[in-house]
């Protein structure tokens, strides 16, 4: 075979010979240029292998051909080393990835490892110092590690931005720890994230200090005003602060069912406890004293006893029930996860449509809207559950258009959500009547400040109508 590729080399050189080619010493094709090269030579394809040459020529005017082509074998790109250094990498595999790294940058001299790269295994490296670090109970040790790695802190690592600041509570550094819930609500967009950080401060937290960090958190999430202001109320009664109620504005779709902070629940005619869909009657599989304690938790729309009862459920009945409890503690992230049994059918298909409602629910709290809908329109939802959803989806539809200044398509999805709900609610409205401000339509925009501020004058109106003149 060495000997084809031999004469197979000398061909090709003849041939680039003959055609006038005056070769010297300067610019040359990379290891991974020459890769198609290899390939060719090495299986004995001649015409492909001229056809390559002379892209290659025209590539790199200047480059030195070698008299044996077989070897420019010696100067492969270093491709599988490459992939074996990412499998490493996600893998866990740290130490080994160095060392591959290494090996690779001494054995191709050429070769040096990209930036992404270099980039995730330092991440991953200091993500495993931190984890030993916080194990230990380490606080000192941890900050450093953060400090020299400020990435494993961004907001797609939030756990680890709690952890320290849990850490830093334990070792009685309250203010510092506090600090650290601030940085997360300033930084990150995610209502998810932020709420679950609220709730984590507020155990550290004074009155004055929990009202403040709520301050930011509006100022960071200015969309996300009834959700936060619904968590705040039930935060500071669990303080026993007797303060009224949060009110969360109610779609007239919804006939005035309760909702979660930061949620549209079910409709109350579906729901045996607010944010979870009657299941009375379907076939379910298991059963026992510990399912129905649970069950009688959810019931009474005790979701934290219900949490604490399906703490390590492996069942499909008691990840489901655990769902909508963790979905109604706003931790949709774990509702997803908890739903995917039932979903997939192992509860029969009444229970598998109510947990894909429930998934698209907890998609949209995590404002993950197109996602949701996707889900949605693969799903047979009642009449009511897909009203639920639909309403939810035009609303961040809106929301998200006006962010983005496309105002046509925020006051189409707003008044399809006013179509299907039969009514708006007044944050919605307010922001109809600036969508059509901005596009310089105030004939329309006055009428609709106007009828707000004769149903309540508030600050918000007058100025819309101060604007609209």
């Amino acid at each position: 075979m060495r000997s084809d590729l031999r004469r197979l080399s000398g061909l090709t050189l003849s041939l680039i010979l003959a055609g006038g080619l005056a070769l010297a010493q300067g610019s040359a094709p990379t290891p991974q240029d020459l890769e198609a090269l290899n390939y060719y030579v090495s299986n004995g394809d001649s015409r492909a292998a001229d056809a390559e040459l002379r892209r290659l020529r025209a590539q790199f005017p200047d480059w030195d051909v070698p008299s044996d082509l077989t070897t420019l074998g010696q100067q492969r790109s270093p491709a599988a080393e490459i992939d074996r250094i990412y499998r490493q990498i996600a893998a866990g595999d740290l130490t080994e990835a160095r060392q591959a790294m290494d090996e690779t940058s001494r054995n191709f001299p050429g070769w040096t490892p990209p930036p992404e790269m270099e980039r995730l295994l330092v991440t991953a490296e200091a993500q495993a110092a931190f984890d030993a670090a916080a194990s230990a109970g380490n606080a000192g040790a941890a900050i450093e590690i953060a400090r020299r790695t400020p990435a494993i802190l961004r907001c797609d690592r939030v756990n680890n931005a709690w952890r320290l600041a849990e850490l830093q509570a334990a070792a009685g550094q309250k203010a510092a720890a506090l600090q650290s819930y601030r940085g997360v609500i300033a930084s990150c967009s995610g209502l998810s994230e932020v709420t679950a950080t609220l709730e984590k401060a507020e155990a550290v937290a004074s009155d004055a200090e929990l009202v403040e960090l709520f301050r930011l958190a509006n100022a960071q999430l200015p969309g996300s005003g009834p959700a936060l202001k619904a968590l705040e109320t039930r935060l500071r009664a669990g303080r026993g602060d007797t303060a009224p109620e949060a009110s969360a504005p109610a779609a007239a779709a919804t006939g005035g069912a309760k909702r979660t902070p930061g949620r549209t629940a079910v409709a109350e005619a579906d729901l045996p406890a607010a944010g979870r869909p009657r299941t009375a009657g379907v076939a379910r599989s298991g059963g026992g004293a510990g399912l129905s304690a649970v069950r009688a938790a959810a019931q009474r729309g005790d979701w934290r006893s219900c949490t604490g009862l399906t703490s390590g459920a492996t069942s499909a009945d008691m990840l489901y029930e655990r769902a909508w409890c963790v979905y109604n503690l706003d931790r949709p992230l774990e509702a997803l996860a908890a739903f995917e049994p039932a979903a997939s059918g192992r509860l029969g298909a009444q229970v598998a449509r109510d947990a894909r409602f429930g998934k698209t629910l907890a998609l949209l709290a995590l404002k993950m809207t197109e996602e949701a809908a996707r889900l949605a329109a693969a799903t047979d939802l009642t009449i009511q559950q897909r009203r639920e959803v639909e309403a939810i989806i035009l609303d961040q539809r809106g929301v998200r258009a006006y962010q983005l200044k496309e105002y046509r398509r925020a006051i189409a999805f707003l008044t399809a959500y006013e179509d299907l709900t039969g009514g708006l609610r007044r944050d919605l409205a307010i922001m109809r009547g600036y969508a059509y401000l901005n596009l310089g339509k105030r004939t329309e925009a006055k009428r609709i400040f106007t009828e707000l501020n004769n149903q309540l004058a508030t600050p918000e109106t007058r100025a819309g109508l101060n604007a609209s003149r």
